[in-house]
């Protein structure tokens, strides 16, 4: 359905736009305004939207399976740094080579880093294997 004669007339008449609002209504909603204009103040208003949006940080960690207690504290410091600066945490066990028949070690230091981290964040994910990699995520306590 088109609009009416008389619409588009008084639209050109004001030099400005007739806009279908909503087409599917009986009779269609149209509007006389400055299209370029309500484009502008859209694209305005999306983007205001978008940079109050909380972008979610995600540090990474990264062990081996026979990583030392001197490295896993070093670490261990970092994880507490980044929990509390907010941003999530993913920690993960690489495995190289034939390591990969330590799963088992892997999966007890990812373990003892959340319980280690409780304080700081609660585990989003478990540790769990994904081809070389053992992963578990950490999401910062509020």
């Amino acid at each position: 359905m088109y609009p009416t004669k008389k619409a588009l007339q008084l639209a050109e008449e004001q030099e400005l736009d007739l806009v279908e609002i909503s087409p599917k209504a009986v009779p269609p909603v149209c509007k006389i305004m400055d299209y370029k204009k309500f484009l502008y103040e859209q694209k305005k208003r999306d983007k205001a939207l978008k940079s109050k949006a909380t972008k979610v940080v995600i540090k990474e960690i990264r062990f081996g399976p026979n990583t030392d207690e001197h490295d896993y504290e070093f670490k261990k410091k970092h994880a507490i740094k980044f929990l509390s600066e907010g941003a999530k945490l993913k920690a993960y066990v690489f495995f190289k080579g034939r390591s990969i028949i330590y799963k088992d070690q892997g999966q007890i230091l990812l373990l003892r880093l959340a319980q280690e981290l409780e304080e700081y964040g609660k585990v989003e994910q478990m540790p769990k294997l994904e081809g070389k990699r053992m992963i578990m995520f950490i999401a910062p306590k509020k």
